[in-house]
């Protein structure tokens, strides 16, 4: 059998429900341990090289933030092969800089979500992945320069504040968040990015900036009709963005990974997995695989 090729995933966040310029290979239906994930994942062929799609709203934009299968979604992209993973979301800005129409390749975040599952380690096999540095950071220089090249006014970092939604900020939260030192604000990249540690997969965002929230005196509240607007130019881009990253020819530039988000689970798996019974094997074993075949030594 032909050896499988290396493959990305793409998270599509607000108005990016599907990609341009490629080749469809597939359309995976997967069951995970956790249920399913919000849409079928699209196989496709970009350039010679493989990625699976996942709308993040499901088809139609169905799924609000809160109720979003986030564990199936990444349990899924694991499942698919995935080894790394670009996340693409709308947010607000929190900063006078990040005009509408700006991308941020962000950093960091601060989780203020409330009541969703993030973790696939619910016990008895234990997990404490570290989060310090939650997006990869090799990723992140190959978006940016993507985003460059594409023409895009790009901030190379910045903090996502990831709220519960799915109402927006009132005007005190808005204003608070921004002498927390936040710069874009959004409903949806955490417990993703959490996810995708655990799951040891590579993860970076790329955060299309619509609106100012609510803080800014002289601009309009935010409101669905404007920020409809601002997303459709917003997706042009963000296609623009994702035919430049795939125009790398070298698979080990393409990849290339300088951080430990592969294996994450050395320093953070808290059990001794050939204690473990098949039933708790089995619900994350897609997760567990490489440490399993290294003995499963916690």
């Amino acid at each position: 059998m032909a050896q499988q090729k290396r493959r990305t995933g793409i998270i599509g966040g607000s108005g990016l429900y599907d990609i341009d310029h490629c080749h469809v290979l597939d359309q995976l239906e997967l069951e995970t341990p956790f249920g399913t994930p919000s849409a079928p994942l699209t196989l496709v062929e970009v350039n010679g090289h493989e990625a699976v799609f996942l709308p993040r709203h499901g088809r139609g934009h169905r799924i609000p933030p809160h109720r979003i299968n986030y564990r199936a979604n990444i349990y899924a992209m694991k499942l698919a092969g995935v080894e790394q993973i670009i996340s693409i979301s709308a947010v607000g800005s929190l900063r006078e800089g990040i005009e509408p129409g700006h991308f941020v390749v962000v950093d960091q975040f601060v989780d203020r979500t409330r009541g969703r599952a993030s973790s696939f380690f619910d016990g008895p096999i234990v997990s404490h992945v570290s989060m310090a540095d939650p997006c990869c950071h090799s990723l992140r220089d190959r978006l940016i320069n993507s985003c460059n090249a594409a023409g895009i006014m790009t901030h190379p970092e910045g903090a996502y504040m990831v709220m519960e939604g799915p109402q927006f900020s009132t005007r005190a939260e808005s204003n608070l968040y921004r002498q927390w030192g936040m710069d874009v604000i959004g409903m949806t990249n955490m417990p993703e990015a959490k996810l995708a540690r655990e799951a040891e997969i590579c993860y970076a965002t790329v955060a299309m900036s619509t609106d100012y929230d609510c803080w800014h005196e002289e601009e309009e509240n935010v409101s669905v009709a404007a920020i409809i607007e601002v997303m459709q130019r917003n997706v042009a881009h963000a296609k623009a963005m994702l035919g430049h990253f795939f125009a790398e020819d070298d698979n080990s530039v393409l990849f290339h990974c300088g951080c430990h988000c592969r294996t994450a689970l050395d320093a953070g798996l808290f059990a001794d997995l050939q204690a473990m019974d098949d039933a708790a094997l089995r619900q994350v074993h897609a997760i567990i695989a490489r440490k399993l075949d290294q003995g499963g030594g916690a």
